[in-house]
């Protein structure tokens, strides 16, 4: 039996560009002589249901479910129907005469979004301002439509995830089995029909969903579901990021009405012996890393020594055959590192292998993605990057590492550089003092626009608790060098770590505030911490002055813990007014405001300095000089 796999990426991931597992999937097997196809049925099913037969049929289930939100929406439904075509046309295309033609007076209808459209904006001039302005009226306008599904005919739907509330810290599956008996939705029902083509047209033998994250799962069950009731003799496979961190512990056998492996971390190896298995070749007891079915109990295979892959011995992911044409650009919010996200057409392609530091204590450090660092050479990624360029028509690139090794990006951007290949750039960093203004220069020349990092909560004591491996100052630094040198920079930050003190928290925001007003950062976005099973904190919570209070594992997912901070401040108050102050930040208004202005009870006043963030450029300056001389 000659094996052929149909990848999948289930509803929903980013509309923007392909999801890379399934590519980099293809790539492998293919060069194993293995049939491959693969469908995002993500960007599939989302452009299906924005067509004008579709938006009938949704407002006709509305009515006929006698569900009646968003009323305005629905007072509105004939100019939704005759718009919709044009818009998703034109945030695939993004032609300059489609939009003028979006912003025309009463072209789109005013909707709940629209109507509150934030009129202050100040785009580009000429074309690029057109096409941009249109982009956001058009963003707005299917958000609406979004709005309306969502309420009315199917309360799981959002553009980026599907079902994600039933999904996150599911450590029971009860309710994902509950869910999976109703009838499917409407929503449900199309992405079946386009599942239901892709297996008629591709015969598969085996399909493979790949669930990167909570927001996937459920669409992956009910795909799978469908194919063991329309196609019993198609084998079934779940892999991905939420598997690896999420199923390590797994123990109910239910999940296996609907699956028949479930496969841990790089999927090269384990999908290999699947083939082979399902081929007659070795037994099921020489899988690797794979969850079966034996005896209805769960049982983990893992051949040891593993058959493993380098990742300086893997092929460039193969991209060829995901519907390029379909991806839509959206401008939801006009912060320029929210755009890197939402808008543009990126390939997405791995500089090494886990992380080089792997010490950080929120990390899942303990995991393959993160503690296994592998790392290729500079001619091999370029040779890849050349190879995607020719299969996308793409020249964008994000390296989707967890932080990229300085020494590679330099590499790498001298390679790019003496071969003359042209292509835009960005990726996830550590802000380390190996990127000195020279190297950034080297990164901009080559074709870096951005870079992303963790500054997480800005304190000395807590970045050493976290073995951050950097402190203020050395961030400041840094994020300096690439401002100055024109490559945006975008903070991930943190609230919440164990014992951070309200202190603590009003000094980070204004450490955060001095970044932005001294241009060192560009963007940001704050994240509540939460401690999960795979990290240092995890594993010792009392090292971390915490206490974890649950959930109790029942036999399904594991990751997500709750934990009581008995030093710390009440974190969860912070949120509003730490989100405040930073969307002020970000549109570089509100620097002369006390901290007490952005939160609705009472704060402490920084112990910080107005002038820290310069002193420490200051310092570096003097260093600078100090050498020269």
């Amino acid at each position: 039996m000659q094996s052929k796999i149909l990848f999948i990426t289930p509803p929903f991931t980013q509309l923007n560009t392909a999801y890379p597992a399934t590519a980099y999937l293809k790539g492998f097997l293919e060069e194993k002589e293995i049939s491959v196809s693969h469908c995002d049925l993500s960007i599939e099913l989302f452009t299906a249901i924005f067509t004008d037969d579709f938006l009938s049929s949704i407002f006709q289930e509305a009515e006929d479910l006698e569900n009646f939100h968003y009323p305005e929406v629905r007072k509105m439904k004939d100019q939704y129907i005759s718009s919709v075509d044009v818009v998703l046309g034109f945030l695939q295309k993004q032609d300059v005469k489609t939009a003028i033609k979006i912003l025309e007076p009463n072209f789109l209808p005013l909707g709940h979004r629209l109507k509150n459209v934030n009129n202050g904006i100040k785009w580009e001039a000429g074309d690029i301002g057109v096409i941009d302005k249109a982009k956001h009226y058009g963003t707005l306008f299917i958000e609406e439509i979004g709005d309306f599904i969502q309420a009315n005919v199917d309360d799981f739907f959002a553009f980026t995830k599907y079902a994600e509330q039933i999904a996150t810290s599911a450590s029971s599956f009860d309710q994902l089995d509950d869910f999976l008996s109703y009838q499917p939705t409407l929503i449900e029902v199309k992405m079946l029909d386009i599942l239901v083509e892709q297996i008629e047209m591709h015969e598969p033998n085996l399909v493979c969903f790949t669930i990167p994250f909570p927001g996937n799962l459920f669409a992956a069950l009910r795909c799978s579901q469908f194919v063991k009731q329309l196609f019993p003799d198609i084998h079934v496979a779940f892999g991905g990021g939420y598997c690896n961190t999420e199923l390590r512990s797994l123990e109910d056998p239910r999940i296996f009405e609907f699956v028949d492996f479930i496969s841990l971390d790089d999927g090269e190896g384990p999908l290999l012996k699947m083939v082979q298995f399902l081929e007659g070749e070795i037994s099921i007891d020489e899988l690797e890393r794979t969850f079966v079915l034996e005896n209805n109990q769960v049982v983990y295979k893992n051949k040891i020594p593993n058959t493993i892959y380098h990742h300086r011995n893997l092929p460039a992911p193969d991209y060829s055959g995901l519907p390029f044409d379909k991806y839509v650009s959206f401008l939801d919010v006009v912060n320029p590192m929210h755009r890197m996200w939402t808008d543009a057409r990126w390939n997405k392609l791995t500089i090494s292998h886990g992380c080089y530091w792997k010490q950080c204590s929120f990390c899942d450090v303990t995991l393959d993605y993160i503690g296994n660092y592998q790392n290729t050479t500079a001619d091999d990624l370029v040779n890849k990057i050349e190879k995607i360029i020719k299969d996308t028509g793409i020249t964008g690139f994000h390296f989707v590492d967890e932080a990229a090794p300085p020494k590679m990006l330099r590499a790498l951007s001298e390679k790019l550089i003496e071969r003359n290949l042209k292509i835009t750039w960005w990726t996830n960093i550590r802000f380390e003092k190996t990127f000195t203004f020279e190297l950034c220069q080297l990164m901009a020349q080559s074709g870096c626009i951005a870079v992303t990092g963790g500054l997480e909560v800005a304190s000395d004591r807590l970045l050493s608790k976290m073995k951050k491996g950097v402190d203020i100052a050395q961030v400041t630094r840094v994020t300096h060098n690439f401002s100055e040198n024109n490559i945006m920079v975008h903070a991930y930050l943190m609230y919440g770590f164990p014992t951070e003190t309200e202190q603590e928290t009003i000094d980070s925001l204004e450490v955060v505030k001095q970044l932005f007003e001294r241009n060192c950062i560009q963007s940001a976005y704050w994240h509540q911490f939460t401690t999960t099973i795979h990290s240092p904190i995890g594993q010792n919570p009392e090292t971390f002055g915490i206490k974890v209070t649950g959930p109790v594992f029942e036999g399904f997912a594991q990751n997500d813990l709750y934990h009581e901070d008995p030093q710390g401040a009440d974190h969860p108050k912070y949120t509003k007014g730490l989100n405040l102050a930073l969307n002020s930040y970000l549109n570089n208004a509100g620097f002369n405001k006390d901290m007490q202005h952005w939160f609705d009870f009472p704060v402490l006043k920084t112990s910080h300095p107005e002038g820290l963030i310069e002193s420490f450029l200051f310092k570096g300056e003097e260093k600078k000089v100090a050498v020269l001389d």
